[in-house]
């Protein structure tokens, strides 16, 4: 079976399709390339190339590793229709390098998010065992084996925690020196504890339409922050791809590579992009 077939085998069963929010989303395979990468040297095993975001430096890594045959970016590169394909174009360019280097994508994006063991839930590792977690919006007629599937995640605290000790928690599971925080009165003073934290993959904007003490996402916007506040919620912002891309050497990376060594196929390396990150940083 070809390395593509392959990878698309092994990321339904992961993260299937038919938990994508399709009414707006671009997932499952992007570019199809006609004349796949051959292998460089027998000994040298074909790689997938994991990346969060799709841009020319992450590209560029990827198409400089002639093992590399199937990129899998979990935002779609493709979203929009394009009319033409064109060099003058960033994202049309990066899409017909791919091809033309005979490297196919695949996106999951927010199927990634609402399977069983998905982004949403990797967000909530950092708390341990100290709670328990479900789904905000349950998934209609899940596949098999992602019964508790859906969109977003809430957990709750066995015990409520201080408010900076679940920053610090946050701050560690996601590795990040800093965060941003709009902490409400109540839990500053530590009058009111943090009992419950919503989670939400990249932007948060349908998370505000849940309760929770406490929110936890990547993006969220003035005004619903400012809501947020009203109703005595506290809000801890990471920014949009750092909620995701600890996901894919945690969850993703070892997830494919045992799917794989289990088809019967050749050995098939899964590397991730060394050169993917947020673009904001604190300065």
């Amino acid at each position: 079976m070809a390395l593509l077939a392959r990878v698309l085998k092994s990321m339904e069963r992961i993260a299937p399709q038919s938990l994508a929010d399709h009414a707006w989303d671009n997932v499952g395979l992007l570019v199809e390339a006609p004349y796949p990468r051959t292998r460089v040297a027998s000994a040298t095993p074909q790689r997938v190339f994991l990346t969060i975001d799709f841009t020319t430096a992450v590209v560029d890594e990827a198409l400089n590793d002639p093992s590399v045959g199937v990129i899998v970016a979990y935002h779609p590169p493709i979203f929009r229709g394009m009319k033409r394909l064109l060099l003058k174009d960033t994202k049309q360019r990066m899409v017909l390098q791919c091809a033309a280097k005979g490297v196919s994508v695949f996106s999951p994006h927010t199927s990634c998010d609402s399977c069983e063991d998905g982004v949403n839930d990797w967000m909530l590792q950092g708390f341990g065992d100290s709670g328990t977690s479900s789904v905000y919006v349950p998934a209609v007629n899940p596949p098999a084996g992602h019964e508790n599937s859906g969109k977003g995640r809430v957990f709750t605290f066995h015990e409520p925690k201080p408010v900076q000790q679940v920053i610090e928690q946050i701050k560690r599971h996601f590795g990040l020196p800093h965060v941003r925080a709009a902490i409400h009165s109540a839990h500053a003073s530590n009058e009111k504890l943090i009992s419950t934290v919503g989670v939400w993959a990249g932007s948060g904007s349908e998370l505000v339409n849940h309760p929770a003490d406490l929110y936890l996402t990547g993006e969220l916007g003035h005004h619903d922050v400012l809501e947020a506040l009203e109703q005595n919620r506290t809000v801890i912002l990471c920014e949009h791809s750092n909620t995701e891309r600890g996901y894919l050497s945690a969850v993703l990376k070892p997830k494919l590579e045992a799917l794989l060594s289990q088809d019967g196929g050749e050995p098939v390396e899964i590397v991730v992009s060394k050169t993917d990150k947020d673009p904001l940083v604190v300065v």
